[in-house]
């Protein structure tokens, strides 16, 4: 009997490696807002969250400068950011291997939904994925916890056990927890493990190669 049904995936830091876009858009919104960062590394923190909660965080921004802000970043990323990006080695290989087992693939990101699809496409793997849901770019249903959430509703007729959450951040495995289903954490991308232990997931992997391990197993 399959364990999981219905597999969510995070989309920045899991299926994809976007680092060079998102760390040049935020330092383009930057300079805009007179700060000036050369160290993109510096910058990795901003790979996952929802900008919101990055920007108020990491700069103090209040609301207004936020919206400000995020409106520069995506003057850029909409323009070339989304496209600075790579995905992980076997990626594709994994979510084919899935459909052949007739699960249901979700992305669940906090990354606005029109972007997330655009990029799934730009990779040629939104074929794999029944559902794509991410934030609205007014910056609502943006924390993982109601992503998942909103998931789960239209999936009404299936059990938690279900479902497992994949996410290389805490948001990921705290949004699955608060979510009561199970997590896989991914340490090939931008939590580190001090973070992703703590948020307590199901399963961690390092690589994707483990990823397809548990997940084709369990099934």
């Amino acid at each position: 009997m399959e364990k999981y049904k219905i597999i969510l995936f995070d989309l920045d830091g899991t299926l994809s490696d976007p680092k060079i876009g998102i760390t040049k858009s935020v330092q383009y919104a930057l300079r805009k807002m007179g700060i000036i960062e050369t160290d993109l590394n510096k910058l990795d923190c901003f790979i996952g969250p929802p900008l919101q909660t990055s920007f108020a965080e990491n700069y103090n921004f209040n609301k207004e400068n936020m919206e400000i802000a995020i409106d520069f970043y995506r003057e850029r990323f909409k323009e070339k950011g989304m496209f600075e990006n790579n995905l992980y080695p076997y990626i594709p290989t994994l979510l084919k291997s899935l459909k052949e087992l007739d699960l249901t693939l979700v992305v669940a990101t906090s990354k606005p939904t029109v972007f997330s699809e655009q990029i799934l496409k730009y990779f040629n793997i939104d074929e794999y994925f029944d559902l794509v849901v991410g934030s609205n770019l007014d910056g609502t249903r943006a924390a993982k916890t109601e992503i998942i959430q909103y998931i789960l509703d239209q999936y009404d007729e299936h059990e938690l056990e279900d479902f497992i959450m994949i996410g290389d951040r805490e948001h990921d495995i705290i949004g699955a927890n608060n979510n009561g289903i199970d997590s896989i954490g991914v340490a090939y991308g931008y939590g580190t493990l001090q973070e992703l232990n703590h948020s307590n997931p199901t399963y961690m992997v390092k690589n994707v190669e483990q990823l397809k391990e548990i997940l084709i197993e369990e099934n």
